[in-house]
């Protein structure tokens, strides 16, 4: 009856979101009055499972065949089935990363239990796990229940606080082989490839985005440039020059709407909302964003929301905790050096 908890791992170390996915089953542990089992698979699973004991697992399965050395869905979903066929937990949690969604969404159809999928709260009710989930892009909550002997649940990130390290606690561990596999499987990992020195949107505690009023930006372009080109100039200009110093003096990540994403201005990575990220930082500074309602979808779980904006209508205003009707491009340096004499003082 334990609650099995994947811990997500990329080159050696637990993803930060896996140690939220252990506090989250915490509460389904304590329902329930059992303990919570974390599972390891690939490089360093055992010291991975040290740390785990240190924040609360009472027992660890690990499996550091070469065949998981590297995430693959054939690999691992055919382990975790096994292990759910074989010990039947209560649940199985994991962070709703796109590793996590998939491998337990395998797991589910294999073992035929059912799935209740990118939660913001559980609970128990009637021996029922009741899991709440934001539906119709954030404006309601729809609680999911399964009727099937063991619950897969997926949980949004920083929806939950992550289990915090305490004291040296000794972890049963247990290690397991692995499942063969048809060597034919489709996928394989050749290599990757990582950006350096930025923060990952999805962790960040901290967002500043820009949206369609980047483009408003004072500063002229060179005179060769013109049109629809010296509008792109501006905005990515703004984006360098003036929402890259306050996201750096706060330690954030940098986030966009749809409408700037479409436009050029930005990479499609950092496009917060209904079709990019779904984030729920600590805090969400909106700069320029008039608040669609695809763009709510993906951060109206922030804490906090800052909102900067020219138009006092727009909805973003309705969402924030904090607006300022104003020009970005005269906002935001002030708010930076503001924060930089604060935080520096």
């Amino acid at each position: 009856m334990s609650v099995f908890v994947w811990i997500e791992t990329f080159a050696g170390r637990a993803l930060p979101g896996s140690w939220e996915a252990l506090g989250a089953a915490e509460k389904i542990a304590g329902s329930f009055d059992t303990d919570i089992t974390a599972l390891m698979f690939g490089a360093e699973a055992a010291s991975i499972a040290s740390e785990a004991g240190r924040r609360g697992a009472a027992r660890a399965i690990v499996c550091a065949d070469g065949s998981l050395l590297e995430y693959r869905q054939e690999t691992y979903a055919a382990l975790l089935s096994a292990l759910i066929q074989d010990r039947r937990p209560v649940a199985v949690v994991s962070v709703a990363t796109n590793r996590g969604r998939e491998l337990l969404a395998s797991a589910a159809g294999d073992t035929e239990s059912g799935l209740i999928s990118d939660v913001i709260d559980l609970r128990l009710e009637d021996g029922k796990i009741i899991g709440t989930r934001p539906a119709y892009a954030g404006k309601v909550l729809m609680e999911m229940t399964c009727h099937t002997a063991t619950t897969f649940v997926t949980i949004r990130g920083r929806a939950f606080p992550a289990a915090t390290p305490g004291d040296e606690s000794a972890v049963a561990v247990e290690e397991v082989a692995a499942i063969p596999v048809p060597e034919s499987i489709q996928t394989e990992v050749l290599d990757f490839a990582s950006e350096a020195g930025k923060v990952n949107l999805t962790d960040a505690a901290v967002i500043v985005s820009g949206g369609r009023g980047m483009a408003n930006n004072p500063a002229a372009p060179p005179g060769d440039i013109s049109g629809d080109e010296a509008t792109i100039w501006k905005a990515k200009d703004g984006y360098a020059n003036t929402l890259t110093p306050l996201a750096q003096t706060l330690g954030a990540a940098i986030g966009a709407s749809r409408a700037a994403v479409d436009a050029g201005y930005i990479p499609y990575e950092h496009q917060v909302g209904q079709t990019g990220k779904v984030v729920s930082p600590d805090l969400y500074i909106a700069c320029g964003i008039s608040g669609a309602i695809q763009h709510q979808a993906g951060m109206r779980n922030s804490k906090i929301i800052v909102a900067i904006n020219k138009d006092a209508q727009a909805p973003i205003f309705k969402l924030a905790r904090y607006g300022i009707v104003g020009d970005l491009y005269d906002v935001v340096p002030a708010l930076t050096a503001a924060l930089k004499e604060r935080l520096h003082s």
